[in-house]
């Protein structure tokens, strides 16, 4: 039984035609060692939207954001950003590609052994020239600290830090670079519930000012609940059910059911 084409018929999409495209992966399929990871899996993210993307673990989440940043090649299908398909572009123009979307790893991937103000310069030093930052570097810094309340620990060090202080510097680091696309992967994983729901609103409060297009791959349904203007699910490789979060949590559909149980 075709179980995408049930949720399709119950659930209304979100989709604006009318809204650019600024993300199109198109039958997505990696697998390895005969295990079939994606399995023709499609999406779109628009402009100036929060796209959230759930699925259990393994269903390949992390697979689909490294072939969407070219880390991994798929074994067939396309993904587009900005208009520019990834398989296409050599080395340098991927660079450049990904000069425009920022990344908020799980884990923050602060640099230990640098302190809050050298981690942020440090993206800034590898995109000097296109950014034409030059003298600039210290007031950049300090706004990108600013914009996440944390301007008071521009000379710590990570260690110094809490969980969600690390998760905001990460999240400044992201921001110095004024990407057009950002990439959320778990934002709140590993954080307490008030401050989970601190880093919520800060990533609200950044798609407003920035207008930036955001992929949020969570498990948080309190954090889906929150961000999301359209959610993925993402189930035995494909996208399984789309729609706004009231209309998936409506959802009678068994696998569907399961990623919202009370």
């Amino acid at each position: 039984m075709n179980y995408k084409m049930i949720t399709e018929k119950e659930i209304s999409t979100t989709k604006n035609p009318a809204k650019e495209a600024v993300i199109i992966i198109k039958d997505l399929y990696k697998s390895f060692a005969g295990n079939h990871v994606l399995n023709g899996f499609n999406m779109k993210l628009y402009n100036g939207e929060n796209l959230v993307v759930m699925g259990k673990s393994g269903s390949g989440k992390s697979v689909m954001i490294k072939c969407l940043v070219g880390l991994m090649h798929p074994d067939s299908g396309s993904v587009e950003i900005m208009g520019k398909e990834i398989e296409e572009l050599n080395h340098e123009e991927l660079d450049e590609l990904r000069s425009d979307i920022g990344f908020l790893f799980q884990g923050s991937a602060l640099y230990d052994s640098m302190t809050v103000r050298e981690n942020l310069e440090f993206p800034l030093r590898r995109h000097r020239e296109r950014m034409g930052v030059g003298s600039k570097t210290e007031t950049l810094v300090l706004e990108a600290l600013k914009n996440v309340g944390l301007a008071h620990a521009i000379d710590l060090m990570p260690s110094e830090l809490s969980g969600g202080m690390q998760r905001r510097v990460a999240l400044a680091r992201t921001l110095i670079l004024k990407p057009k696309i950002i990439l959320y992967d778990e934002p709140t994983s590993g954080l307490d519930p008030i401050t989970a729901k601190e880093i919520i609103e800060l990533m609200r409060s950044i798609q407003k000012k920035y207008k930036t297009s955001s992929l949020i791959i969570t498990h948080d349904v309190d954090c889906a609940r929150v961000i999301a203007d359209r959610m993925i699910l993402l189930v035995d490789g494909i996208d399984y059910a789309e729609g706004s979060f009231a209309e998936l949590d409506d959802s009678n559909d068994p696998k569907v059911e399961a990623f919202f149980k009370k």
